[in-house]
């Protein structure tokens, strides 16, 4: 039997897999009318359990597998028709309005000139800012309502995700409002009459001091971490003439220290991320990121089913971070961004079903970046 008549054959199979498929979702839109009126819950985990284990035990030896991933699809673009039925009639999350043209109070890690003040201040064209040295006040201050938003760092595009915001980020309840990439340029600032080789140790971020690793091995320079880079500059202005600190120009400046080397990140192309965060729900008509938290099952496939789902909205994916929960056996949360808007039908019915079938989820909020 030729090429040609094989492909023939496989067509012919595949418009009677559509065929049935279609059948079959219409079936499942009638179970989910079914389940609507006697009040039964969509997602039953013992029924698709039951379901797999017979896929598995009538599939052919070495196909086992593969019948399982197949109909664990099917079952998840069912349950996502299923939700679209029952979600039909619900109303979209309530959420303030973001404004930029607002006057608010914000709570900012380290100091005037720091990274995260350039944050701000590309944010709000006017606003009041308390100053913080550890990125957990941050969070105190928005909760404790001093303060009507709060901003950090979470990634950066040479050293990667900020491990400390993500750990409070887990253990506050908050809202991401917008996002902001800040330029990173960093110098190596001294006080006036210090020399490189006066230089005993170097103190900034753990974050700045990855993204500066090159020079400080090429220079030999001991380094240790930081609160913050413009809070370490700001110890260096008050010690001896033998402590060096990475920081921004700017702060650099404002503190009237001798800058020796300027622009000594490993990639001169060096971004960080900031979030802004507020105790409410905020978007706008800009907003396009839709930044949610969730945990899954340690069982088989299980990222992958979570995927199907957006998959099957048509949701682009941006990013996935995975990071390990303190005080577990390696059990981790995930942290997606996507695209998309609260406004639309396709996402308010993805983050009803995601928080309906998860054991834990959380909505992180529906914001847009503001660049350079």
């Amino acid at each position: 039997m030729g090429l040609d008549e094989l492909r023939k054959k496989i067509n012919g199979i595949d418009a009677q897999l559509a065929k049935l498929f279609d059948e079959r979702m219409e079936i499942c839109r009638d179970v989910a009318r079914y389940k609507i009126e006697n009040g039964l819950p969509v997602f039953q985990k013992d029924r698709e359990n039951e379901i797999i284990k017979k896929v598995r035990e009538s599939a052919p030896k070495g196909m086992e597998g593969a019948h399982e991933v197949l109909f664990s699809t099917v079952m998840d673009i069912s349950k996502s028709l299923q939700y679209a039925e029952v979600f039909e009639k619900e109303e979209a999350m309530t959420a303030k309005q973001f404004s930029r043209d607002a006057s608010p109070t914000v709570a900012c890690p380290g100091t005037f000139g720091s990274y995260s003040h350039k944050a701000v201040n590309m944010i709000f064209k006017d606003c009041n800012i308390n100053f913080f040295a550890d990125f957990e006040d941050v969070f105190k201050d928005v909760l404790s309502g001093k303060a009507d938003f709060g901003i950090l760092p979470v990634q950066n595009s040479t050293a990667g995700s900020v491990a400390y915001t993500y750990e409070l980020m887990r253990k506050y309840d908050f809202h991401i409002c917008a996002s902001a990439r800040v330029q990173v340029s960093h110098c190596l600032c001294v006080k006036s009459g210090t020399y490189m080789q006066d230089i005993e140790e170097v103190f900034s971020h753990e974050q700045a001091l990855a993204q500066c690793s090159r020079f400080l091995a090429e220079n030999g320079l001991k380094h240790s971490d930081y609160a913050n880079t413009a809070l370490a500059a700001e110890f260096v202005a008050k010690s001896p003439e033998k402590y060096a600190a990475i920081c921004s120009k700017d702060c650099a400046e404002k503190l009237g220290l001798k800058i020796l080397s300027d622009n000594i990140a490993n990639e001169k192309e060096n971004y960080t991320r900031f979030i802004l965060i507020s105790k409410d729900v905020y978007t706008s008509p800009e907003a396009d990121t839709v930044s949610v938290a969730l945990s899954l099952s340690h069982t088989h496939g299980s990222l992958y089913r979570l995927l199907t789902k957006f998959s099957v909205e048509g949701l682009n994916l941006t990013r996935i971070e995975s990071r390990p929960i303190a005080g577990t056996d390696f059990e981790v949360l995930f942290y997606l961004d996507f695209c998309g808007s609260l406004s639309s039908k396709a996402v308010s019915k993805l983050v009803s079903e995601l928080k309906s079938e998860l054991d834990y989820f959380k909505f992180l909020g529906n914001y847009y970046e503001i660049t350079p």
